[in-house]
């Protein structure tokens, strides 16, 4: 018997455990809630968690009023250190310059807008409305 070759091509890996290796999620059931909580998109259209990543794709991932867009670089189902998850993806330019006009944005509001309750599911859309408004790429 010899021995099987090496696949040179990149087995096919879930967006979940590919966010899991790339460290933007502790675990891959955190990967899951988020996914399914709308917060990842994969090349502009809601994301599922059981959908293949393909090299160059663009993720999109939400976290609080920062949103990243991501272009996967390499594929790797196996979680490592931090300096090799950064080789999976690179944020593009258009990504990090939103993020820092909404970084000043927000310091000049003196930080967080802070409330007494909790959104209502009326509210949540209106929110989310308006971050689409704003952050659409309208400059």
């Amino acid at each position: 018997m010899s021995k099987p070759e090496k696949q040179s091509a990149p087995q096919a890996v879930r967006l979940d455990k590919w966010l899991w290796a790339a460290r933007f999620y502790k675990t891959r059931s955190l990967c899951k809630e988020a996914i399914d909580g709308g917060k990842v998109s994969y090349n502009g259209s809601k994301g599922k968690a059981s959908r293949n990543v393909e090299v160059g794709a663009l993720i999109g991932i939400r976290a609080g009023w920062d949103e990243k867009v991501l272009k996967i670089i390499a594929i790797s189902g196996q979680r490592r250190g931090a300096p090799e998850a950064q080789l999976l993806y690179e944020e593009t330019a258009e990504s990090i310059k939103k993020r820092e006009k909404r970084a000043l944005e927000n310091k000049s509001f003196g930080g967080r807008i802070m409330t007494d309750h909790k959104p209502n599911k009326k509210e949540r859309r209106d929110i989310k409305q308006l971050k689409h408004d704003i952050f659409s790429g309208s400059d």
